[in-house]
């Protein structure tokens, strides 16, 4: 964390260059969809959506359950 940065301006700061690198990193992706210089099946596909759509359930409920308060002596 910067000295004088708080936890919001952290989080916007780290979220914002992770979600961008996230989404150029699919886009990326998606240049394997050209047939003409690949060649793969519809269960290579679904194996691919099914693991991205996996990882991003498990983010999901990490922020959905992160504002839960948990018991601690």
């Amino acid at each position: 964390m910067r000295r004088s940065e708080s936890k919001r301006e952290t989080f916007q700061r780290l979220a914002t260059k992770r979600t961008n690198g996230v989404l150029e990193r699919l886009r990326i992706l998606g240049h394997c969809a050209n047939p003409q210089l690949y060649e793969y099946s519809e269960e290579d596909v679904k194996k691919i959506f099914r693991a991205i759509d996996k990882e991003l359930k498990v983010v999901k409920t990490r922020f959905q359950n992160s504002s839960k308060s948990e018991f601690r002596l």
